[in-house]
């Protein structure tokens, strides 16, 4: 197999499409940051900084669970457990990936630079965390939280009280429709003996957990209208967040997860965009 066909399977094996989720926010704090505009190759640097650190986030967790996704009948399909990729292909991609964000922390400025090897710390260790604990997703919601902060970084070289609350409600969502996402897998963590709130509290109430999750989300952006870039458009974002919240929530039943992955990525990924775009605008206009 060429190295294009490798790529290729990875990039599907990742779900590449999913650095929707994240890619906005570090944008809407760029552009806080920057009050406006931020310089263009920054932003480039930005980007490019997201996409090698999500890759190997993304390729880390594929080796680590390697064993356990060929124990689940819903990921027994992925590229290690199905044959598609060599581990080792997995590794050379995940190196690589690893040294495109440090290089663009390093063309962004020295912080970004000498802060770079906690961000893969960060985005590692999440894929070991339901090996211990049932509140893994926060670790997961901990980890994409360092997108916002960075850019931040990545404009001003320092970390603000904006970029935390915006980070902050990037935990927050990220755990709420990680759990619903996880409820799917809810047996086979008890047979493999992996933790998680579906797990530990049935999937009920792990639902409900998640609803709760989403409205401290909704808190923390209000809380960011501190902001004196951000006018009446980023409410009608928070309220359109709130509402898109409602509805993810509206699609999945203890009783029927048919719909979780709409609820998962649809949802999710119109709201951050939709957010970011109302953030930018706010930023532009005044």
């Amino acid at each position: 197999m060429n190295i294009w066909n490798s790529l290729k399977i990875i990039f599907a094996d990742i779900k590449i499409h999913h650095t929707v989720f994240a890619l906005p926010f570090a944008v809407m704090s760029a552009f806080l940051a920057a009050g406006g505009w931020p310089n263009g190759m920054v932003l480039f640097w930005i980007v490019v900084a997201m996409f090698g650190a999500r890759n190997a986030a993304m390729a880390f967790n594929r080796l680590m669970d390697a064993r356990f996704d060929g124990l689940n009948p819903r990921t027994l399909g992925r590229a290690i457990p199905a044959g598609k990729v060599s581990p080792v292909v997995y590794w050379f991609f995940l190196f690589v990936s690893s040294g495109l964000l440090v290089f663009a922390s390093y063309m962004l400025n020295p912080l970004a630079f000498y802060l770079s090897p906690v961000a893969l710390i960060l985005v590692f260790f999440y894929s070991l965390t339901k090996r211990f604990t049932s509140y893994s997703h926060f670790w997961l919601g901990l980890a994409i939280s360092a997108a916002p902060v960075g850019a931040w970084v990545a404009v001003r070289q320092e970390i603000s009280l904006t970029s935390l609350l915006l980070g902050a409600a990037v935990v927050f969502w990220l755990a709420g429709f990680d759990v619903i996402y996880s409820c799917q897998d809810a047996v086979s963590d008890e047979k493999n003996d992996l933790y998680s709130i579906p797990r530990r509290f049935g999937v009920g109430q792990a639902l409900k957990l998640a609803g709760i999750f989403h409205a401290i989300m909704i808190v923390f952006l209000l809380a960011l209208w501190r902001e004196p870039l951000l006018d009446w458009l980023y409410l009608v974002g928070v309220a359109g967040a709130a509402l898109l919240l409602c509805y993810e929530h509206s699609l999945v039943k203890a009783d029927d997860l048919s719909k979780v992955n709409v609820a998962f990525f649809n949802v999710n990924g119109c709201l951050s965009v939709i957010l970011m775009i109302l953030v930018i605008t706010d930023c532009v206009w005044i």
